[in-house]
């Protein structure tokens, strides 16, 4: 069911992408410098867009918790600047023609544009992101164009505020159509529970997808007063505001590999199995995406399951195996509490050492963080310590009989339900 509706959503981008350019090849493009105008700031977006590779940790992965980051990179010039062409109705005064295939066409050739370098650099499109991007520009074309070319938006709204509210609000229904399909794509592409993939698009949305609604209703107001000269005024505040959002980007991905590589010393010192940190890591997000965690608890939880075993560093003689589920109750929180004194010492989010802190407490007493942490753990000692192919679901038996105190019933059966998908 997710891989038809993910087909779904391309084979109507390609039938809309499709159907806009025969129509602008056969009957020609309508005015060629508006035309020419946006494409070049929809391709100039798409190009500082995918102008960093993805960032990726010191093992070569992906973030453990998130999108990769060719679906999360924000792209605020060529969003705004497709869906101001979409609501353009007059440029300095004159009524624009290019009506909504144009406009597709516009938007499927500036993306075809932006990707050759990608290619040439032996990358790839981001084929669900140009989907994405035709869809949500094609449906705010399709709702203003025949309105604004039959005359019956401006007797409805005139060209006051009741226009720009218009605007607004129809914007804010394309933002909502595209968390809608972002949501749907990435289910289809990880089979990560819907609801909270949808909630993280909206809440995204509310930060640049603001700020993109602002900006397009600004230019397409100006556009239609000043002409294309008010392109680039308000361009260069975006295209600066996209750089800003790469270099947080490579801010933060610096600091999980300086967490990533901490956490590899209980490997190196032989306290832990070769890729336990990285394993627990993942599994962790896997699990905390099945109980509906945010992106935000997800990054804490990544770095808190990193660190985990951090603790086992200050021991005079290392935990066979590093299998701390093994140990006595006193124990394994000895290590907890010195595992989180290491996490605070080495700058991480306070929350995350209390995660570390508390990984050996009685679930009851633990967030959720820590309680995926502790299970998850468990599971992958369990499993690295069993000799026979069923150890994963004599593993699992283990850690259900543990839910009276150890682990939390709804952590368990999660963690059976990502291993059952794979």
């Amino acid at each position: 069911m997710r891989a038809w509706a993910a087909w779904a959503v391309r084979g109507a981008a390609v039938a809309l992408a499709a159907a806009g350019l025969g129509h602008t090849l056969w009957h020609g493009v309508a005015e060629p410098a508006a035309a020419l105008a946006f494409g070049s700031l929809v391709a100039l977006g798409e190009l500082a867009r995918r102008g960093h590779h993805d960032h990726r940790d010191t093992a070569g992965n992906l973030p453990a918790g998130n999108l990769p980051a060719e679906d999360r990179r924000p792209a605020p010039l060529g969003s705004a600047a497709a869906l101001t062409y979409a609501l353009l109705g007059e440029a300095a005064g004159h009524p624009t023609r290019h009506g909504v295939l144009q406009t597709v066409a516009v938007v499927v050739a500036a993306a075809l544009a932006a990707a050759v370098p990608h290619i040439a650099r032996g990358g790839g499109p981001a084929p669900d992101h140009v989907a994405r991007r035709v869809l949500t520009v094609a449906f705010a074309a399709a709702c203003f164009q025949p309105l604004h070319n039959s005359g019956r938006l401006e007797d409805w709204t005139g060209q006051g505020p009741y226009l720009v509210g218009f605007l607004l609000a129809l914007l804010g229904l394309t933002a909502l159509c595209d968390a809608v399909l972002a949501a749907a794509l990435a289910r289809a592409g990880t089979g990560w529970p819907y609801g909270p993939l949808l909630r993280d698009e909206l809440r995204a949305q509310l930060g640049i997808g603001s700020a993109i609604c602002a900006t397009c209703v600004v230019m397409a107001l100006g556009v239609a007063v000043a002409g294309l000269w008010a392109l680039p005024v308000f361009s260069v505040p975006l295209l600066l505001t996209q750089l800003s959002f790469h270099r947080i980007t490579a801010i933060r991905v610096t600091y999980r590999q300086t967490i990533t590589s901490l956490a590899r010393a209980t490997e190196i010192a032989g306290c832990t199995r070769p890729g336990h940190a990285r394993r627990v890591a993942a599994l962790s997000c896997a699990v905390g995406r099945e109980l509906g965690l945010s992106e935000r608890e997800l990054t804490v939880l990544e770095y808190a399951a990193l660190m985990h075993d951090i603790g086992q560093l200050s021991l005079v003689d290392p935990v066979p195996a590093g299998a701390t589920a093994e140990l006595s109750a006193a124990e394994a929180r000895r290590i907890a509490e010195l595992g989180g004194e290491v996490a605070r010492l080495s700058g991480v989010p306070a929350e995350v050492a209390v995660v570390v802190e508390l990984q050996a407490d009685p679930y009851r007493y633990q967030p959720v963080a820590a309680r995926i942490v502790r299970t998850v753990n468990a599971y992958d000692d369990l499993v690295g310590a069993a000799p026979h192919p069923g150890g994963s679901l004599a593993a699992l038996e283990q850690l259900r009989l543990g839910t009276g105190q150890d682990h939390h019933p709804e952590v368990v059966e999660s963690l059976a339900r990502v291993l059952a998908r794979g």
